[in-house]
């Protein structure tokens, strides 16, 4: 049978396969650790490749775990799902996140928090440090995204009413003023609780609101467990920065508490995962299906050791994020945590078949 090709447009087209699978390659290696081998060995990026470091794409696995939670609960508690919103939702949190890390590099670079010395230039690339782009084009991609996501959230309050303005607004001020002046959360040991209340009741809470229309307490109370699993990845990012922070003047809460009680505060935040949603399943808040969530115990105590020893002196062969340390174990279990708390949901969906309690 003939291709219709001959030799030469053949060899003509393998360069260009060979270019997508690198460039395919090289987005996942961003996405799974933050950095690129193209940049150690001083090769250009392609811009989706550019923008997915900007954005710190490695960690926006959280926020769309968020919105799945938000999603799961909507379908456990609402006979009506806005498939259309919940779609618009996860984009719109999924583009604050990303407007987030790049307006926090922003203002810490203008403040004069990062520069070539401090962790975040070390662990990965700083977009204007690094060279990827200018302080201009960071400001035109935090304003495209803003505008973006300003547009979702005024269709929803055409949609639903001002009320969605509580869930949005609340969001931007807390992520805007994370570290940008005159509030700086970060720097006054309020940004780990800001960060909880935006992964947790805000996010969770927002997109099931848009997906359903109504918001209650029991919903709330749910968005609390994987809330502080994300907390504890800011917080052990904190630690990892706790000198350094401490010398800029910067008053995180690791800061304010010393690395030793900060240590014991992380692994009581994770312990209290699992404690927090026998609670909610005590008090019928959430069906016995999230109990699945406890198949990540077995990390939770890998976690907790490492966080029990020292911090090694050198990174470990191929570790990617080095100096970070503890928010990495802290990642690490979140993810699993996270997981297996939207599994526990859908089981729970599927119980309720079987005129399990749900509320």
């Amino acid at each position: 049978m003939n291709s219709g090709l001959n030799s030469s447009q053949v060899e003509s087209i393998q360069p260009n396969i060979s270019q997508h699978v690198s460039y395919r390659k090289r987005r996942s290696e961003i996405i799974n650790t933050c950095n690129s081998s193209v940049l150690e060995q001083g090769a250009p990026l392609d811009r989706v490749s550019k923008f997915l470091l900007i954005t710190r794409s490695c960690v926006l696995s959280m926020t769309v775990t968020s919105g799945f939670i938000g999603l799961m609960l909507a379908l456990l508690t609402s006979s009506t799902i806005n498939w259309f919103h919940f779609t618009l939702a996860l984009i719109g949190i999924v583009l604050a996140h990303m407007s987030n890390n790049m307006t926090n590099d922003f203002f810490d670079l203008e403040g004069g928090v990062d520069d070539s010395e401090y962790v975040r230039a070390l662990y990965a690339p700083h977009p204007i440090l690094s060279g990827l782009v200018t302080k201009k084009q960071l400001l035109s991609y935090i304003f495209i995204v803003n505008l973006l996501d300003l547009s979702i959230l005024l269709y929803f309050v055409y949609r639903l009413g001002p009320f969605v303005l509580l869930f949005g607004l609340s969001g931007f001020f807390i992520s805007l003023f994370y570290v940008a002046p005159p509030v700086k959360l970060k720097h006054i040991g309020l940004g780990e609780l800001g960060v909880f209340l935006i992964w947790g009741p805000l996010m969770i809470g927002g997109t099931y609101y848009v997906t359903t229309g109504m918001i209650t307490s029991g919903i709330l109370l749910a968005t609390i467990p994987y809330g502080i699993t994300v907390t504890t990845v800011l917080v052990g990012k904190h630690i990892d920065k706790l000198e350094t922070d401490k010398a800029k003047g910067i008053h995180t809460l690791p800061v304010l508490l010393g690395r030793k009680a900060s240590l014991y505060l992380n692994q009581a935040l994770m312990i209290s995962f699992y404690v927090i949603i026998l609670v909610l399943v005590a008090f019928k808040v959430l069906g016995i299906g999230i109990l699945i969530s406890f198949f990540a115990l077995k990390r939770l105590i890998e976690v907790l050791k490492i966080y029990n020893q020292p911090k090694p002196e050198q990174p470990p062969e191929n570790y990617p994020v080095w100096p970070l340390w503890y928010v990495s174990w802290a990642f690490y279990h979140n993810k699993l945590a996270g997981g297996l708390f939207i599994l526990g949901l859908l089981l729970n969906l599927v119980l309720n078949q079987f005129s399990i309690v749900l509320y």
